[in-house]
C-alpha cells in the first residue's frame, strides 16, 4: 500500500512524449516549507487546508503539460533534470561505460531517437497485427496473451481495479497464508478504462466518457491502417467485450478485503473455471513452474464469466480485442500519431492534461520504469549521502516506539492483541533508500536502434523474473520501487516498510531541517506506512505476514466500529470531481494518514524534548513547534488537481485527495486544536473524531 497514486505524479503509462524539449541546464529549484506560505488573512481552524496552501497554489497554476501540481512537482522536476544529465552522458556510444551504464545510456537514445520511431514504426506494427491475425483458432489465443504478457509491461503487477494486461494477469508472490513462499497468482484484467465503474456507471458524464473512449479505440485501429468502416465496427466489438469483463471483475471495495482474493486452486481447478482457454500452453509459453503447490486466483467468478465470453464471441473478435491490447500497450513507443492519439484519451480526457509533456522527461520516466535499478544508482551517488539515512532512520525508530506506546495505551484491546500486535510491530523491517544489492541486468540485450525492441525485452526480463519466483523462497529485500521514486509503500507480507531516496528530499524531508518540520512533512509519511500494517487491510497479516486472524472478537469488533467511523467521515461528495467518495474504498488510507500524523506528532515532541525545547514555546520564526509541525504538514500536500484527474481519482483510487487528507485528517486531532485556539463549532473541531491509532 503505497503513499500516492495519481496524486503527486502522473501514471508513466499515461503520460506521453512531445516534441523534444532540451532539459533544463541547471538543476530546478525545490521548495521548501516557510512559516510565510500561510495566508494570514483566512482562518487555520475554518480550513486548513487552505490556510497554508492557498497563497502556494495561487502562485503555481498547474502547469499545461500537467494534469496536476503540487509541493513535491518540483522535486519530481529536479529528480528528473539529475538523472537526464547523466543519461545524456551516457547515450553517447563510448566503450568505457559499464554494462549497466550502456544500458540505460542506450535505451535512453532510443527513446529519444524520434525520427527513428517515425521511420520503422509502422513496420513494428504489421509485424505484430500479422502475428495475431495468423491466429487459426481460439486454442491459439492463449499463444498471443502469453506474447502480449511478455512483451507489454504490466502483466505482473496488479492494482487497486485489476491487472492491466489483456485477459488477465499473472506473476509469482507471497501465498497469503504462507508468506515465506512464493506461488502463482492469476488476476483479473483486461479493460483499457481505469476501472469496472468507468464501464458500469449510468450517470451522463460516464456515458460521454465511454462515448469518447469508443472514438479513441477506433481512432486507433484507424491508425493501425484499417479502413473507416472496419475501425468503427471494431471499436464496438472492443467496447462489448471490455464491458462484459468489467460486469465478471470484482469490484475495488470487495477487493480490498485480501480474505476475497484469497482462492487457492489447483490447476486442474483453474482449467475447469476456464476450460476453452489453454492454461498449458501459456504456463509453458511463459515458463512458469511445472508444478507449483497451488493457484491464487484474485477472482473465480471474472474467470467462470469469461469461460462464457469465450464460447460466445467470434475468433474474430477475440483478435480484434488482442490487436487493441497490443496497440494500447505498445502506443506510447510509436509514432507521432498513436503518442497524440493517446494522449488525447488518457492523458486529456481522463486527467486533464492540456499538452504533451517533453519526450526527455517521458524518456527518463521510461528508462526508470524499465532499468530502475541501474540508474537508481546513480540517483543514490548523487542525491542521497549518509547524513540523510541517518536521520531517517532514526525517524523511523521515533515512530515506531510511539505506535508501541500507542497499543499499550489502548482500552480497547486485550491484552493479548496487544502482545501480538506489539510482536507484530517489532517484525518490521524498515528499508531506507536503496537496496543493498542491487538487481542484475545482464542477461537484458538493449540497443539504440528500437525503442519498441527495448521496451519488450525489459518487460519479458520482468515477467520473467516474477513468474521464475514461484515455488521459491520470498525474498523479503527485494525493492517494489526504484530508488529516485517520489512514493514510499508497506507490504503486509514482507511486513517491511519503504522508503526509497527519492522521497527522502525537500520538501518532504530535508536532514538538517528543524524536527518540527521533517516529522510534519516525511514523519507524517513514515508513520503512514507503519499504521498500513494495521490498517483494516493490513491488521489481518500476522508478524510473519500471514494471512491470520490474531484478534480477539472483542477487539476486532472494536476496531471494525473505529474503522467504519473513518469510512463513514470519508463518505462525501466531492464537488470539484462531481461525485460521492466511497469512504470504504479510501478506509485503509485515510487511516494511515490520521494515526501516521498522530505518532508523527508524538514522535516529534520526544525529538524536542531531547534537544531541551518545549511543544508550545514560541520560536524566533513566531510559530510554536506544535504550530510549525502542523504547518508543515499540510505544505506537503498542497497542489492542484485538474477535474477530470479529480474525477478519475475519486471513482478508481484508495487515496483521498489532498485538501481531504489534511483537513480530515487535523479535524480529528485535539493536538491540532489547541496548536490554533480553535473552538467547538469551527469547521476544524469534527464533534465526532474519528480515531484507530
Amino acid at each position: 500500500m503505497s503513499l500516492f497514486k495519481l496524486v503527486l505524479l502522473t501514471s508513466a503509462a499515461l503520460v506521453v512524449a512531445a516534441a523534444q524539449t532540451a532539459p533544463p541546464a541547471q538543476m530546478p529549484t525545490l521548495e521548501h516549507f516557510s512559516p510565510s506560505v500561510v495566508d494570514p488573512a483566512l482562518n487555520p481552524c475554518d480550513d486548513f487546508y487552505q490556510y497554508v496552501c492557498a497563497k502556494w497554489n495561487a502562485a503555481n497554476p498547474i502547469p499545461a503539460d500537467q494534469p496536476a501540481w503540487s509541493t513535491a512537482s518540483s522535486l519530481q522536476l529536479w529528480n528528473e533534470t539529475l538523472l537526464v544529465h547523466t543519461l545524456e552522458k551516457l547515450s553517447a556510444s563510448d566503450p568505457k561505460r559499464t554494462a549497466n551504464e550502456q544500458k540505460v545510456g542506450d535505451y535512453y537514445f532510443a527513446c529519444m531517437d524520434e525520427k527513428g520511431i517515425e521511420a520503422h514504426a509502422h513496420e513494428w506494427i504489421k509485424q505484430e497485427i500479422d502475428r495475431i491475425a495468423a491466429i487459426k483458432s481460439k486454442r491459439d489465443l492463449a499463444a498471443e496473451v502469453a506474447h502480449l504478457h511478455q512483451s507489454i509491461p504490466g502483466a505482473w503487477a496488479g492494482d487497486d481495479n485489476q491487472t492491466n494486461a489483456a485477459l488477465f494477469g499473472f506473476s509469482g508472490g507471497s501465498d497469503y497464508d504462507n508468506a515465506s513462499h512464493n506461488v502463482a497468482q492469476i488476476d483479473q484484467g483486461g479493460m483499457g478504462l481505469p476501472g469496472r465503474s468507468f464501464y458500469l456507471d449510468q450517470d451522463d458524464k460516464s456515458k460521454e466518457i465511454r462515448a469518447k473512449y469508443l472514438r479513441h479505440v477506433e481512432n486507433m485501429f484507424t491508425l493501425a491502417g484499417e479502413p473507416a468502416a472496419q475501425a468503427h465496427s471494431d471499436a464496438a466489438v472492443v467496447m462489448e467485450i471490455e464491458t462484459a469483463l468489467a460486469a465478471a471483475a470484482m469490484d475495488p471495495v470487495a477487493r480490498r478485503d485480501p480474505a476475497n482474493l484469497n482462492n487457492k486452486m489447483s490447476l486442474d481447478q483453474v482449467k475447469a473455471l476456464t476450460p476453452s482457454f489453454d492454461w498449458q500452453r501459456y504456463l509453458t509459453l511463459v515458463d512458469a513452474p511445472a508444478s507449483p503447490p497451488h493457484y491464487l486466483v484474485s477472482a473465480p467468478n471474472f474467470f467462470k464469466n469469461l469461460e462464457t465470453m469465450l464460447q460466445q464471441r467470434s475468433l474474430d473478435q477475440w483478435k480484434t480485442y488482442l490487436r487493441l491490447q497490443w496497440l494500447h500497450g505498445s502506443a506510447n513507443r510509436l509514432n507521432a500519431a498513436f503518442v497524440n492519439e493517446n494522449f488525447a484519451f488518457f492523458s486529456h480526457t481522463l486527467f486533464g492534461s492540456e499538452k504533451l509533456q517533453p519526450r526527455w522527461r517521458r524518456c527518463v520516466r521510461s528508462v526508470d520504469a524499465a532499468l530502475g535499478e541501474a540508474l537508481g544508482d546513480v540517483y543514490v551517488s548523487r542525491a542521497f549521502p549518509a547524513a540523510s539515512k541517518k536521520r531517517a532512520l532514526q525517524m523511523v525508530a521515533d515512530i515506531e516506539t510511539e505506535l508501541d506506546k500507542d497499543i499499550q495505551r489502548q482500552d480497547w484491546m486485550a491484552a493479548e492483541t496487544k502482545r501480538l500486535a506489539v510482536e507484530k510491530l517489532k517484525a518490521v523491517f524498515n528499508k531506507i533508500g536503496y537496496p543493498d544489492k542491487w538487481r542484475d541486468y545482464s542477461s537484458v540485450r538493449i540497443g539504440r536502434t528500437s525503442y519498441l525492441e527495448n521496451t519488450g525485452r525489459a518487460a519479458n526480463f520482468e515477467f520473467e523474473r516474477w513468474v521464475h519466483k514461484i515455488d521459491t523462497p520470498l525474498d523479503r529485500m527485494e525493492w517494489g520501487m526504484t530508488p529516485p521514486t517520489i512514493n514510499a509503500y508497506e507490504d503486509p507480507q514482507t511486513n517491511t516498510i519503504n522508503f526509497p531516496a527519492g522521497i527522502l528530499q525537500p520538501p518532504l524531508f530535508e536532514s538538517e531541517k528543524d524536527a518540527s518540520v521533517n516529522y510534519g512533512a516525511m514523519g507524517m509519511v513514515i508513520g503512514h506506512e507503519l499504521i498500513h500494517g494495521f490498517d483494516d487491510q493490513g491488521r489481518k497479516f500476522d508478524a510473519q505476514g500471514n494471512l491470520r486472524d490474531w484478534w480477539q472478537p472483542s477487539d476486532a469488533a472494536s476496531y471494525e466500529q473505529r474503522g467504519a467511523c473513518i469510512a463513514q467521515e470519508y463518505s462525501q461528495v466531492v464537488p470539484e470531481a462531481g461525485v460521492k467518495q466511497d469512504g470504504r474504498l479510501t478506509q485503509g488510507e485515510d487511516t494511515a494518514d490520521n494515526g501516521g500524523l498522530h505518532l508523527a506528532f508524538l514522535a516529534m515532541q520526544d525529538a524536542l524534548a531531547r534537544e531541551g525545547r518545549q511543544v508550545d514555546t514560541k520560536e524566533a520564526d513566531g510559530l510554536t513547534p506544535r504550530q510549525r509541525f502542523f504547518e508543515s504538514f499540510a505544505f506537503s500536500w498542497c497542489g492542484q488537481l485538474r477535474p477530470e484527474l479529480v474525477r478519475t481519482q475519486v471513482l478508481t483510487n484508495p487515496h483521498s485527495i489532498a485538501r481531504l487528507r489534511v483537513d480530515n485528517v487535523v479535524s480529528n486531532m485535539p493536538e491540532f486544536w489547541q496548536a490554533f485556539s480553535c473552538q467547538k463549532g469551527q469547521k476544524m473541531v469534527r464533534e465526532n473524531a474519528c480515531r484507530v491509532w
